[in-house]
């Protein structure tokens, strides 16, 4: 049976996520994943990425782009895409703003993700996989709307993905 998110980005809770996790586990072994966790260290609201890249690594996981240390940030971004492994399986995770009532939430899919849109820049689309936390409401100033964003939010977030992804590929 299709999941809903094979079709379109699929707005879901914490719950849902681990569910699209557990898909994506059931298909694809650890060893073929790759997790792209896009963001900055300098921003509240775009260390979502980074910061689940970090707490992958300190679980273990070997195959992490973009870290805390290591961010993959819009300067990186370039650099990084032409060096993605071309087997195997990408999943992009990144910050973005949304509705007011969607804050909290995550957009997932299995398509790739698009970085940067929420603040008009311009990257090809990149991974087989995508997750996108809705970090906070979109507004005119989507720059200052990130960098006044909860950092406990965030926090709350990324422990979410991290631990439905470790949940998912460690059972």
């Amino acid at each position: 049976m299709a999941q809903p998110w094979e079709r379109n980005a699929v707005l879901v809770d914490a719950a849902g996520l681990a569910k699209f996790m557990e898909h994506l586990a059931s298909r694809y072994p650890l060893e073929e994943m790759t997790f792209l966790c896009i963001g900055t260290d300098r921003s509240s609201g775009d260390c979502l990425g980074p910061w689940v890249g970090t707490l992958l690594k300190e679980a273990g996981f070997a195959k992490v782009i973009g870290t805390l240390e290591r961010p993959c940030d819009a300067d990186q971004l370039p650099d990084v895409i032409p060096t993605l492994p071309e087997t195997g399986k990408i999943l992009a995770l990144d910050a973005c703003l949304g509705r007011p009532e969607s804050v909290g939430s995550y957009l997932v899919a299995a398509s790739p993700l698009i970085p940067a849109r929420s603040i008009g820049k311009k990257f090809p689309p990149v991974g087989a996989f995508s997750v996108a936390g809705i970090v906070n409401a979109t507004s005119p100033k989507p720059y200052w709307t990130l960098q006044s964003t909860s950092l406990f939010r965030v926090m709350n977030m990324a422990g979410d993905i991290t631990a439905a992804i470790e949940r998912a590929w460690r059972p």
